[in-house]
């Protein structure tokens, strides 16, 4: 992570459960998780926005835009 601070920030509430799953499995875990559970209040409309982005109304169903997202994603070598 690039921000080491935020990384090691106790993690709380749903983000941290999700987060202490994820290490206990050994598996990676999304670096914006670390984001959402230092600052959940200042994020917490981020994740209202993505929501709505990805499940809201849309000619495109949630699949084409999920397939739309990993995508993106995989051109820009991002893990997500």
């Amino acid at each position: 992570m690039y921000l080491t601070e935020i990384q090691a920030h106790p993690a709380t509430g749903s983000i941290g459960e999700r987060i202490a799953q994820m290490q206990a499995a050994g598996l990676p875990i999304p670096e914006i998780w670390h984001l959402f559970a230092f600052k959940p209040e200042m994020t917490r409309h981020l994740a209202a926005f993505t929501q709505e982005v990805m499940r809201g109304p849309s000619p495109l169903s949630p699949g084409w835009r999920e397939l739309i997202a990993a995508f993106t994603s995989r051109r820009n070598d991002c893990l997500f």
